[in-house]
């Protein structure tokens, strides 16, 4: 009797883990903060060893804002600093997208026209599951152009809107 408990808490937990690596898709809305109106969709799809990331923004002051992983899971605040800092789990320096050093969700700038639309598109190495997966963390659109050097934000100004990373298979 003992084994077949054993057996079955053995069965359940590699079903759990399992479960767990199925996460090819994740999805945030975002949420004006800091007295802004700006709002916005991103979505992550696995693809092969990379994740595809398409985020769209609305209500953007015309230009380039900075849009990161921060690493919680937390939009309450009205400033959205209940987000933290920038994602970071290798513990790098801040840099762009293509940087060979970056924290996790560093993706640089989006623009946004005339019209205060921005879309983005990146490709490359995330998790959506693991001791690194970005599920559970948010999204943060900043009001300032990322200038993509300075730690640990790239003076990209106040937290504009803010969205929670769900899975979404």
């Amino acid at each position: 009797m003992k084994t077949i408990i054993i057996s079955l808490g053995v069965l359940c937990a590699f079903a759990v883990f399992a479960h767990a690596q199925d996460v090819t898709k994740a999805a945030a809305t975002l949420e004006p903060k800091s007295g802004s109106q700006v709002t916005g969709t991103v979505t992550f799809t696995k693809t092969g060893d990379e994740v595809h990331v398409v985020a769209d923004f609305q209500n953007l002051k015309p230009g380039k804002h900075g849009f990161h992983i921060h690493e919680k899971g937390d939009c309450s605040a009205p400033d959205a600093m209940s987000a933290g800092p920038h994602f970071n789990p290798t513990h790098q320096h801040h840099d762009g997208p293509t940087g060979t050093e970056r924290h996790v969700g560093d993706f640089g700038n989006v623009e946004a026209d005339a019209s205060g639309k921005g879309h983005l598109e990146w490709k490359g190495k995330l998790d959506l599951s693991g001791p690194n997966s970005i599920i559970g963390k948010s999204v943060i659109v900043h009001e300032k152009v990322d200038d993509l050097k300075t730690d640990p934000a790239g003076n990209s100004g106040a937290r504009f809107a803010c969205g929670v990373i769900n899975a979404a298979n």
